[in-house]
């Protein structure tokens, strides 16, 4: 009997291995199955920024759309992989596995890469070539038949790139025991470092590959992501015997909704009861005061702990008369608690991605019309984002190893600087980047109005390296509120809903891209009503008045950060409001 305690306490409860048998502490999850999933990570980000950096030149120059309509198109094919992360997220931790979401979601990539660079490679698969003498003579736009063939290709992609978004971060972070410090101290290491990898991946794409694309043809640059997402895919399963994998519990979706119409049913009834029994039901899991094997000491009471936060979806648990149906564990509404909480967080970080939106669309069309030379080397604008990458590369290591561990001296706590801290950090910092965005805009237009350039091709006399101070800022805002969204949303959420909680990271930029849209067509209403032309319509961009939306997006990014603040100065940690906590304890008899 001892040696199978022993054995059973050897495992890690609600994982398995790859080839579904139970996983073994010391021979899976750790730093090394981690170290699988950073590496793959640098390829997946490798092919799909290669192409979503430069994609706007492509749609304009090759597929002949307008500047603001292929800035859209890139705007929505960016949100839409991202919002698809919620969908791999939610299978991971209903139905699939987040190694099978992987696999599949690594195939349907390939596959979307693949039509998008058979199309790059073959002349009849494009628009007629169309010499630009005049920027403001249009071209021949893209037909219905081979826009239909671009658009497959392109959600191809971003359905396989929000399936591995949404399972590839939280299967690195699962590798850790969230039960020890040091466990919880290497997963905020891994998801700094899953942004170090991100950078690693786009130095790579913004360099070479762009670089490729501009001078040696597109057909080249999605060859090259399409090789580059099917060499991830053995390196991926090279991890397999390392790996915990977390067991499917089903379907958080549908744990929230229960929840939410048992509360809404009870509050109902008790408000046309005089009688209404209001005890709660105390049938459940509860696993709150569990040694680290898991066991419970014979004898001792299991705690399960209800925050006193959102207190009306307590009454999910009263016992009055109802469908079976809509009875709910103290888990489940903890668990929808926890998913609760953290929305007006989410949605506080929806501006600062909008805001960097612009980087994949309006700044580098701006770097396009400047002087690209670097002494004698010629940079492609679509490269512009290797300041913020490099400066990211640099600062993730100084961050987690001589800035954490100074705030953790400092604050005398285990964390330093908290996911919240880190969050703030990033918003301030996209006020100032679209401050510093709308002044350099000003001076870009005062050169090409004093050069008399504004409606001709020629390069404008100033260097493109005053467009790179905004990359520099709103990467390092990426840096601070990436790393700490993904830590608080996998840390907050319960377990059964970590994968779906840490999409909500990308979600936050699919809504900030899709905003991007919002607002461009919003402002071009607008300003097309009371003026001659809108502000950002035309086929030259010299013509936009692109500073007065930079201008805008910083008021909005200022009023936003208010937002923040009034929710983040309220929210309890779920690891920390043991004040606010009432215990209920069940006797293990």
């Amino acid at each position: 009997m001892d040696n199978g305690q022993g054995q059973q306490s050897n495992r890690w409860e609600g994982y398995i291995d790859w080839r579904n048998r139970s996983a073994i502490k010391g021979r899976h999850g750790g730093m090394v199955a981690a170290s699988f999933i950073l590496v793959v990570e640098v390829l997946e980000n490798l092919a799909y920024l290669a192409n979503a950096s430069n994609l706007v030149l492509y749609l304009s120059r090759f597929m002949h759309f307008s500047p603001s309509r292929s800035a859209n198109i890139v705007t929505n094919f960016m949100g839409t992989a991202f919002l698809l992360a919620l969908l791999g997220g939610f299978l991971s931790d209903a139905y699939f596995t987040m190694y099978c979401i992987y696999l599949i979601s690594a195939t349907t990539e390939f596959l979307g890469l693949v039509i998008l660079t058979v199309q790059a490679h073959i002349p009849s698969l494009k628009p007629p070539v169309c010499p630009l003498v005049n920027r403001n003579v249009a071209c021949e736009e893209v037909d219905r038949g081979k826009a239909i063939m671009l658009f497959a290709g392109l959600y191809l992609v971003a359905l396989g790139v929000g399936g591995i978004k949404g399972s590839l971060p939280p299967h690195g972070a699962e590798q850790f025991d969230e039960k020890t410090p040091h466990g919880r101290k290497q997963r905020s290491s891994f998801f700094n470092y899953y942004v170090f990898s991100l950078s690693c991946g786009a130095l790579i794409a913004v360099t070479f590959v762009v670089w490729i694309e501009d001078n040696k043809g597109w057909q080249w640059g999605f060859g090259i992501s399409t090789a580059t997402i099917l060499i991830s895919i053995p390196i991926f399963l090279l991890g397999s015997a390392t790996y915990r994998i977390k067991i499917p519990t089903g379907s958080p979706i549908t744990t929230i909704f229960k929840v939410l119409a048992a509360s809404i049913y009870h509050s109902w009834v008790s408000r046309n009861s005089s009688n209404a029994i209001s005890n709660f039901s105390t049938c459940s899991l509860y696993t709150t005061e569990a040694s680290e094997d898991g066991e419970y000491p014979k004898g001792k009471a299991k705690t399960q702990t209800l925050t006193e936060d959102l207190k009306y979806l307590d009454r999910a648990l009263m016992t009055t008369a109802g469908p079976p149906w809509l009875e709910c564990t103290i888990r489940q509404v903890q668990e929808v608690k926890s998913v609760l909480k953290i929305l007006p967080i989410f949605m506080s970080t929806i501006m600062l991605n909008c805001c960097l939106a612009q980087l994949s669309t309006f700044s580098v069309q701006q770097a396009a019309t400047m002087n690209t030379k670097v002494g004698s080397l010629r940079i492609p604008p679509a490269s512009l984002p290797v300041f913020p990458v490099l400066f990211i590369m640099i600062l993730v290591p100084v961050y987690n190893h001589v800035i954490i561990p100074l705030s953790q001296k400092v604050a005398h706590t285990e964390i330093g600087i908290t996911h919240l801290q880190q969050i703030g950090i990033g918003l301030v910092l996209s006020i100032v980047a679209m401050a510093v965005a709308a002044l350099v805009e000003m001076k870009r237009k005062r050169v090409a109005i004093q050069s008399g350039l504004v409606d001709s091709t020629e390069t404008l006399p100033i260097t493109f390296l005053w467009v790179s101070m905004q990359y520099v800022l709103l990467g390092s805002a990426d840096l601070f509120s990436l790393a700490g969204m993904m830590d608080f949303f996998f840390t907050e959420a319960t377990s059964s809903m970590k994968s779906l909680a840490t999409a909500l990271s990308w979600v936050s930029l699919a809504m900030g891209y899709y905003l991007s849209s919002v607002l461009v067509a919003l402002v071009n209403h607008i300003t097309g009503t009371f003026q001659h032309t809108p502000w950002l319509h035309a086929s030259n961009i010299n013509q936009y008045h692109l500073e007065k939306f930079y201008w805008l997006l910083c008021l909005l990014s200022g009023l936003n950060f208010l937002h923040y603040l009034f929710w983040a100065q309220r929210y309890r940690y779920g690891s920390s409001g043991h004040d606010n906590q009432k215990e209920i304890q069940i006797v293990n008899n």
